[in-house]
């Protein structure tokens, strides 16, 4: 919305006109006041929508650091063992030196 200079002279001298000449650096404080609260009201408004944006990017960021941490601590072979898909290695007997074993049979 754009006001010419014409339109901004009309509506000063109808606001002295209205409320006289006294009143007019009391309107202006008034006025003054009121912009302040406004811009004040809106940056409250950026700095809200700021965090609620900030938050999710945060909150991924935390996601992606458990991930990971399990990762690091997750240890397949640990799962294998425990459900004896590995054999633990039994020590390898030589049957040169047992005594129990009689070898093939050979008839």
């Amino acid at each position: 919305m754009e006001l010419s200079l014409g339109e901004m002279l009309m509506i000063a001298l109808a606001i002295v006109v209205l409320f006289g000449p006294d009143k007019l650096p009391e309107i202006a404080r008034g006025l003054g006041q009121g912009v302040r609260k406004m811009r004040g009201a809106v940056d409250d408004i950026k700095s809200e929508i700021m965090k609620e944006a900030d938050n999710p990017i945060s909150d991924i960021k935390k996601e992606i650091d458990k991930v990971k941490q399990s990762a690091q601590e997750y240890n397949p072979l640990a799962d294998i063992k425990n459900q004896n898909f590995i054999k633990e290695e039994t020590p390898k007997i030589d049957l040169s030196e047992d005594d129990s074993h009689e070898g093939p049979v050979s008839r």
